[in-house]
């Protein structure tokens, strides 16, 4: 019998790129996803089920997950920025959403649901590498409900017999990235003003580091962490690719006019130890960031 997946937030970014992998294995796979980060017809993938369905609505949340083995929790409300300028609405998606889905998937009997989480929960720290022993310093409300969701998923299993994996996220990229928007990625913000020929902004003095991390990447430690037995009880897992770059650095590799604009809410420094993704899912980043951005340049029609 063909095992079903479901994965919620399946119409989004990294989400999309989890349901194009589980098709490809041949799985029965089920997406959740209420579109408001918008439709976009090359996300959807033609031989997954798809439902129109608010993640707090745990009653129509379980009905679809049941019978499933796993659910890959991606759906949020994504951005720091964003979460910043709308805390009421971000803390009620991130975190309510997520514990219905929670409370859902163990109603139903689901083996285990692995948590889209993000490096944004470290916030500042004075130590690089970030380990996972570190303590959780968010310094904004989008890391806050990312660390909060956290904790909820590590009580899932004692509490409802149900596993957990929590996966830290360090600033995922690669195709199918939406460079539109106030609130875009760096990486696609830059794509965009390099093939119009604009100048690229870099907010702050382009000091910051960042970790960036390629998607198939993200998406094989998500499949990893669906079948490890090393894990399934609320463990927290750096995804990162353990190398940071300045944005100034970032913003070079696309060549062109930089301008300034005023820094952001943000942690200064971000670098993954993904020792513990080695060590318990087997995981290791395959795509260096040069590779990747030549990647979306070519994909993207620039030379």
């Amino acid at each position: 019998m063909t095992q079903k997946f479901v994965v919620t937030g399946g119409a989004g970014f990294i989400g999309s790129h989890i349901v194009d992998a589980l098709v490809a294995r041949g799985n029965d796979v089920h997406v959740i996803d209420n579109y408001t980060g918008g439709k976009f017809e090359e996300r959807f993938n033609a031989k997954a089920v798809y439902h129109e369905v608010d993640m707090r609505l745990t009653d129509e949340i379980q009905k679809i997950v049941r019978g499933a083995d796993v659910v890959f929790h991606t759906a949020a409300v994504p951005r720091v920025p964003y979460s910043i300028e709308h805390p009421v609405e971000t803390t009620d998606v991130n975190i309510t959403g997520t514990v219905s889905v929670l409370t859902a998937a163990a109603n139903a009997k689901v083996r285990r649901v692995i948590y889209s989480s993000s490096g944004s929960a470290y916030g500042n720290q004075t130590i690089l590498p970030l380990g996972e022993t570190l303590p959780a310093n968010p310094v904004n409300p989008y890391g806050l409900q990312k660390y909060v969701g956290e904790l909820f998923a590590a009580l899932w299993p004692s509490i409802y017999g149900i596993e957990t994996v929590s996966l830290r996220y360090f600033n995922v990229y690669g195709p199918g990235l939406d460079p539109n928007g106030p609130y875009a990625l760096a990486i696609g913000k830059f794509l965009l003003a390099r093939k119009d020929n604009t100048p690229i902004t870099i907010f702050g003095d382009g000091t910051v580091t960042r970790d960036f991390t390629h998607v198939s990447d993200v998406v094989r430690a998500n499949l990893l962490a669906a079948e490890s037995k090393k894990v399934g009880k609320g463990e927290v897992i750096n995804v990162g690719a353990g190398r940071n770059v300045s944005i100034k650095a970032l913003a070079d590799m696309f060549g062109g006019e930089i301008r300034y604009g005023p820094a952001r809410i943000e942690a200064h420094d971000s670098l993954a130890d993904n020792r513990k993704a080695k060590e318990l899912l087997g995981w290791e980043p395959t795509i260096t960031l040069e590779d990747g951005i030549a990647e979306l340049k070519k994909e993207m029609g620039i030379t």
